[in-house]
């Protein structure tokens, strides 16, 4: 299976590009062909943005009908394929997150359970892993989803700017300011874990 390279590495003549231009041609095949290439890496990216799988889904979802619809759109003299499929995914999952449902407060986070050695240590991991979740979900969108590209997928400043549409001054902005948000927010966690 093919993954996305990285937006700088990719070429008009890599296989996405081909399958896009063969898509908005009205070729269903070669956009099923496009679309399993795509479907694993971007449910991963949609989670990481997302913290629920069920949104995620649904953004993934979303993001491949507006590929079908918008195939034409692409340009491979304006960027790269991966830039431009990881721009519409990351504006879908943040318009689902919009338009279906309010962040779930700390105290329902808590309850999710986290499969474990030992009882107490599946508690203990699941409470710190729904607090620092939710901590990241009641964040703002563009400050989770920077977060979640430049440590979930590891995207650099530039490619990060281009996805979200902004500068790069605005993406170190963005990633300060979530982290200088979950350090004060998980502050407390410091003196639990020790």
């Amino acid at each position: 299976m093919h993954a996305l390279t990285p937006a700088n590495d990719l070429r008009a003549s890599e296989p996405e590009a081909l399958l896009i231009r063969r898509a908005a041609d009205g070729d269903a095949r070669a956009f099923s062909d496009l679309a399993r290439m795509l479907v694993r890496p971007a449910l991963a990216q949609a989670v990481r943005i997302l913290g629920d799988r069920a949104l995620a889904e649904d953004a993934v979802q979303d993001a491949f009908a507006r590929l079908w619809r918008e195939a034409g759109r692409f340009d491979p003299e304006r960027g790269s394929f991966a830039a431009w499929w990881r721009r519409l995914l990351v504006n879908c999952a943040l318009d689902g997150r919009r338009r279906l449902r309010p962040v779930a407060p700390i105290e329902e986070a808590a309850d999710i359970a986290d499969a474990g050695p030992t009882p107490a240590g599946a508690a203990e991991s699941a409470d710190l892993a729904a607090r620092v979740q939710a901590a990241a979900a009641a964040l703002p969108e563009r400050q989770r989803a920077a977060l979640a590209l430049f440590h979930g997928e590891g995207l650099s400043m530039a490619e990060i700017a281009e996805t979200l549409e902004t500068s790069e001054k605005a993406v170190e902005g963005l990633l300060l300011r979530a982290r200088a948000t979950l350090k004060t927010r998980l502050d407390g966690l410091k003196g639990e874990l020790q």
